[in-house]
């Protein structure tokens, strides 16, 4: 069986409770993984570096480019009476909807603005003087730790996932590979805990899926697999 609940395999929101409930038993993990990135008296120098940078600035542009082809091919499809690519307004839509409700909305203006946790190269454990504070745990430092608006980003274009009718494999690996790296970007410059950028994964994903199954309806997923 593969049973789906809002267009989300029912054994993957299970890997997410699981992964959920190891982030707050175990602080740890958060810690640990921000350690390979962390020299003693050095700091995190990965961040400032030229890949870091590169890979920090292209998230808008990549967003942007993505957003602005999508809307051009919408308006030539209106315009010709064609449908290149099967996009269609309703499409449109969803692409732009997974990003402001998901990224634009939850993670940078809910969580973001209000959860408080620090930074890892604002606590004390990495040199700084505010204290860690583990995931899901909310905190009054004001830090912009919880959770990530990059990776948040970059895992907006899983729209194009769940819309792709051909190469589907294609399209998951180019935008898994690049949400990676900008995830792995950001806890190298010591922007984020692990904790923070598997949440923003995670939440863009729901946001997916329930986006998906409220516009088109779970049974055309399986339409046009490779």
């Amino acid at each position: 069986m593969n049973k789906k609940i809002l267009c989300i395999p029912a054994a993957a929101w299970g890997a997410m409770a699981v992964t959920a409930l190891l982030l707050y038993f175990f602080p740890q993990i958060d810690i640990a993984v921000s350690s390979l990135f962390y020299t003693p008296g050095e700091g995190f120098v990965q961040g400032g570096t030229l890949w870091e940078r590169f890979v920090y600035q292209s998230v808008g542009v990549v967003l942007a480019m993505v957003y602005v082809a999508a809307l051009l091919l919408w308006l030539y499809n209106r315009i010709s009476g064609r449908a290149l690519l099967a996009l269609s307004g309703k499409k449109l839509l969803y692409i732009l909807l997974v990003a402001a409700l998901g990224s634009g909305i939850f993670v940078n203006l809910v969580l973001k603005q209000n959860w408080g946790r620090p930074r890892p190269d604002q606590t004390t454990l990495f040199g700084s003087d505010r204290q860690f504070t583990p995931a899901f745990v909310m905190s009054d430092q004001r830090g912009k730790s919880f959770s990530s608006g990059h990776t948040s980003g970059a895992f907006a274009l899983l729209a194009l996932i769940f819309l792709a009718r051909r190469h589907r494999k294609t399209v998951a690996l180019a935008v898994i590979a690049y949400g990676t790296l900008v995830s792995l970007a950001r806890i190298a410059a010591g922007g984020h805990f692990f904790s923070d950028v598997l949440v923003s994964i995670m939440i863009m994903y729901i946001v997916s899926g329930v986006l998906y199954a409220r516009f088109f309806g779970c049974d055309t997923l399986s339409a046009g697999r490779e």
